[in-house]
């Protein structure tokens, strides 16, 4: 399994990742205007500290900004360093997105196929055990996330699977097991603590596992450090057919939901608009209206596409 030793002799002691991360030239011990937040004052640098021996970032107007590579990457990706769960979810986006392969390495010691978490429909809180069984995606599988321009390599990206096999255990406490078919498959969206299983031609479409918390925001940990327009949209297929053509997206649980202050505030200062982009059906424009109201002390703008509303 790698560790954090092994990734900073491949980065030149962290150095990598800081330019890898952050969009704007800097030099070592010159000051420039720290991506994390509003920066008036070009008063933060990258330096070497000869103590640790790694590369890490000192701004002098805000020390709570200060930190290595690790805690950089994950104030960026909304992951706490400290957290023995999201320091190895750290790891492996710096190996990802520095195209490191040092992730596959560590997958050769896990356990591919299995999770075991809880589950519970959407809205309620989970509470009883599960798991479920990954496979390659099918061709079939594929040309289904093609018709709205996703190809594979965004599925990766997105961490999205397609499922074999999901058991867990229903309100009468029996097992039951629901399996997927040519007809209809199942994907999942995997998080760290939560897995949210996508059935597009079942009855139930959505159903989830695991601790699914109160700030879900699918799309976040691919967003690059700065940018021009972040979309917020109604699902995670749309996240990614905007991605698949460009763009920087994110949607949290429904439209209806409330989005959370705590992850729209700091992404005021990596985008320079934040726009609304939800269905045009009555429900979508309503959700719309009512989240540009709730967010305008954020200057986030609604746009609203010239379609008729349907499917």
């Amino acid at each position: 399994m790698f560790n954090k030793e092994e990734l900073l002799r491949r980065t030149n002691n962290g150095l990598d990742i800081f330019r890898h991360y952050i969009n704007t030239p800097f030099r070592i011990g010159k000051n420039f205007f720290n991506p994390l937040y509003k920066d008036n004052h070009a008063s933060c640098n990258i330096f070497f500290d000869r103590k640790s021996k790694i590369y890490r970032l000192k701004d002098f107007g805000n020390d709570e900004y200060s930190g290595d590579c690790f805690f950089f990457v994950g104030k960026l990706k909304g992951l706490d360093c400290g957290h023995p769960d999201d320091f190895r979810e750290i790891l492996s986006i710096i190996s990802r997105d520095l195209v490191l392969g040092l992730e596959r390495k560590e997958m050769q010691f896990a356990i591919p196929m299995t999770q075991k978490q809880k589950f519970e429909p959407l809205g309620e809180r989970p509470s009883k055990p599960y798991f479920f069984k990954e496979q390659g995606f099918s061709m079939k599988e594929l040309l289904f996330w093609e018709q709205f321009g996703i190809k594979k390599e965004i599925l990766n990206l997105y961490k999205v699977c397609s499922v074999k096999e999901f058991q867990s255990k229903n309100t009468e406490n029996k097992t039951y097991t629901l399996t997927s078919s040519f007809e209809k498959p199942i994907f999942a969206y995997k998080g760290k603590h939560y897995v949210k299983l996508y059935c597009p031609f079942s009855q139930i479409r959505f159903l989830y596992g695991g601790d699914f918390g109160e700030n879900y925001c699918f799309g976040l940990e691919q967003l690059p450090a700065k940018g021009g327009a972040l979309f917020i949209t109604g699902g995670e297929k749309d996240v990614m057919a905007l991605a698949s053509r460009g763009f920087h997206a994110i949607c949290f649980n429904s439209e209806t939901v409330h989005v959370s202050r705590d992850i729209i505030h700091p992404l005021t200062f990596r985008f320079k608009h934040i726009i609304l982009l939800y269905d045009v059906d009555k429900t979508g424009i309503s959700a719309a209206i009512k989240q540009e109201k709730q967010l305008s002390e954020y200057g986030v703008k609604c746009l609203m596409l010239p379609l008729s509303g349907t499917k």
